[in-house]
């Protein structure tokens, strides 16, 4: 690769351009092509075969179009907006973007196949090929962001940055093809009798172009970028534009230099690998905004679902936690968050493997890594006892196993939690039991493969485990007793997220189930870890298990001399005059007992939602209180009689006040 197979760039090499475009444009040339596309037409079924249905795909292009834009009609509305939109979008735009690249290559094969090809029809087949994958590329991105395209009504891109990869594709599509044809069919036929002239100053001239091209999209102040880096000025893409700006164009330049200076295969080859770069950027930028257009589809979606479950709940100002909309809101938002970060970390991850799989090949010293041996130990290979090599590439894959799974641990079940919200109606206790188990096997197989790739195996530490579970069995059962109580819990859910439970002398809400305890929030905002073990083996009172209804009873009691008949109507009255009140179970009224000093009603009812309980039980001792009042019903009051004892007469004196005169009397 880094072997010069031309002189420097001089007189000879620039001599020998003439020549060399005397062969490209001769006549006689071009009509060979012409004849072996004739032979092809008149003799080849297969060439039909190829060609009418891109004939047929070329006429219908109007109505691809037309069917790109009506994708975007039913994103207009919530209830209409799907995901599915969008994929048929890109489907048409990759479509419609597909059909003259098809044709170019249908040509150029069988131009490369026919029995009557020619060395330069041969060529031309080769270099229509080569260029049909570039071209459909940079078709494809400049119909995505056509006016009304999908980059414009799904991705919702500003118009500014629009019109500025439409303008630099125009352009572009027109220069870099040609120009890369050109280069390709020079390099097609290695036996040219003249220098490689006219082959390195059409290399040139791509490599100049294509570094016009990047340098005009990427700009940091007049760029696609320009937006994201003026809303992000701390960020580090921010503070380094200098230093990836400069380095990208320096790519193309230095291959450049290379060509001229003679290294004209080596610059070749590393400028196919930083061509297929650019379109890697290019699939991992559609890819990255087709994930955040339906995390905004399924966000928007299950926003409105909650506003319809908890229609009253929709207030103008939603900024209380007690809000069931604005609750489900700061879920998703949440959720929304992390799911971001996973998304940028699988974009990072596919960055990192993409340029490897490109670069690799061209890049010997990428894979030597594997040549620095640490240690040996024996593996199964095939079924077999071999030696096996510890190697600086495997210090390498374990950092990255363990880098991945703690970012998948802590974010891909966010992901799977908006999956579940989206397609399945699931509890919130069952979508914590499955994230935090989904977080186990995350790791459990991260930890396998760690394992595996330092060649511990099962066999080899199966006594040492043995030796530490008895270590283990004394020391840490609390521990390992709470763990697998954990697991008990979220397999058997005794408890669940959510969940209103007692246990103890705290009753309040099961907010986290962790590996080793439980969080209680209570009502006063205090959190108690709970050790897992005590909702095993310890008494429990939960709530909300099978189902979130709740009983209130009200007692009371009323004087002897009041009407029970009518101090019962009027608690019926009154609670089923309130709304948040069960019609069934039906509320029951009783006259409990004759009190030492009033007679005994109670007042039973259900409500929906532990949350009700409170504010229900003083709304209905209110009305309560206040019917009682309007028809001359008394509360009783608490009587006691006192006996007084003593040895000799007690004087007794009784003294009032006359409130109209303000004289005191007193009995005589």
């Amino acid at each position: 690769l880094w072997t010069r197979n031309a002189p420097p760039l001089g007189t000879e090499a620039i001599s020998s351009i003439p020549h060399a475009l005397a062969w490209l444009f001769t006549p006689t040339h071009w009509q060979e092509v012409g004849e072996t596309l004739w032979y092809e037409a008149t003799q080849s079924a297969i060439f039909w075969l190829a060609l009418l249905p891109l004939t047929w795909l070329l006429y219908k292009g109007r109505a691809i179009k037309r069917a790109i834009l009506i994708t975007s009609e039913p994103l207009r509305r919530v209830q209409t907006d799907r995901f599915s939109h969008t994929l048929a979008g890109l489907a048409l735009t990759a479509l419609l973007a597909l059909r003259w690249p098809l044709v170019l290559a249908t040509l150029g094969w069988r131009l490369e196949s026919s029995v009557v090809t020619t060395a330069f029809s041969k060529g031309v087949g080769f270099a229509t090929i080569a260029i049909s994958i570039g071209f459909f590329s940079l078709l494809f991105f400049a119909l995505l962001c056509m006016p009304g395209g999908v980059a414009d009504r799904h991705f919702r891109w500003t118009g500014a940055v629009l019109g500025l990869i439409r303008r630099n594709f125009a352009w572009a599509t027109a220069t870099l093809v040609p120009i890369a044809f050109t280069v390709a069919l020079l390099f097609a036929d290695p036996d040219i009798p003249f220098g490689l002239g006219l082959e390195r100053i059409s290399l040139v001239v791509l490599m100049l172009v294509l570094t016009l091209f990047v340098g005009r999209l990427i700009h940091p102040t007049h760029g696609v970028l320009q937006n994201y880096l003026s809303n992000h000025p701390e960020g580090w893409p921010n503070r380094l534009r200098h230093i990836w700006y400069t380095g990208t164009l320096a790519i193309p330049l230095g291959l450049s230099l290379l060509a001229l200076a003679g290294f004209v295969y080596t610059a070749a080859t590393l400028f196919e690998s930083f061509v297929q770069q650019l379109w890697l950027l290019q699939a991992l930028v559609i890819l990255q905004q087709s994930i955040l257009r339906w995390l905004g589809v399924t966000r928007r979606r299950l926003a409105l679902q909650a506003a319809l479950d908890h229609p009253g709940a929709v207030e103008p100002d939603t900024t209380s936690t007690n809000n069931p909309v604005t609750e489900r809101r700061l879920e998703l938002a949440s959720l929304d968050e992390q799911t971001q970060r996973l998304l940028n970390a699988v974009i990072f991850v596919g960055a990192l493997l993409g340029l490897w799989a490109i670069w690799s090949d061209v890049m010997p010293a990428f894979t030597r890594l594997q040549d620095i041996t640490l240690w040996t130990y024996m593996g199964l290979v095939g079924g077999e006892e071999k030696i096996k090599n510890f190697s600086l590439a495997s210090v390498a894959f374990i950092l990255a196993i363990i880098a991945l799974a703690t970012i998948a641990a802590r974010n891909l079940p966010a992901l799977l939690e908006i999956l579940l919200l989206a397609r399945f109606s699931v509890s919130p206790g069952a979508r914590y039991a499955i994230k935090t188990i989904t977080a186990y096997v995350i790791i459990a197989a991260a930890a396998m493969l760690v394992f595996g790739t330092l060649g511990i195996s099962w066999g080899r530490v199966q006594w040492l485990v043995a030796a530490l579970s008895v270590g283990i069995g004394f020391g840490l059962q609390e521990i390992v007793a709470n763990f697998i109580s954990g697991i008990i819990i979220l397999f058997e859910r005794p408890v669940r997220v959510g969940d209103v439970v007692t246990i103890g002398q705290t009753t309040g809400t099961v907010t986290k189930i962790r590996i080793r305890a439980t969080t209680v929030r209570n009502w006063d905002r205090q959190e108690l870890l709970v050790p897992n073990k005590e909702f095993i083996t310890g008494h429990l009172l939960n709530w909300t298990l099978s189902d979130s209804l709740n009983r209130i009873v009200i007692r009371l009691g009323v004087d002897y001399g009041d009407d029970v008949r009518l101090a019962m109507r009027l608690m019926a009255e009154a609670v089923k005059e309130n709304e948040k009140v069960l019609k069934e179970p039906e509320p029951s009224f009783i006259f409990e007992s004759f009190g030492d000093s009033s007679l005994l009603l109670q007042a039973r009812c259900f409500v929906p939602e532990v949350d009700d309980r409170a504010p229900v039980t003083s709304d209905l001792q209110q009305a309560i209180l206040d019917k009682f009042r309007a028809h001359g019903i008394s509360l009783a009051l608490l009587q006691r009689d006192i006996h007084l004892r003593a040895s000799a007469p007690l004087e007794v004196r009784v003294r009032y006040d006359d409130f109209g005169t303000g004289r005191q009397e007193a009995p005589g």
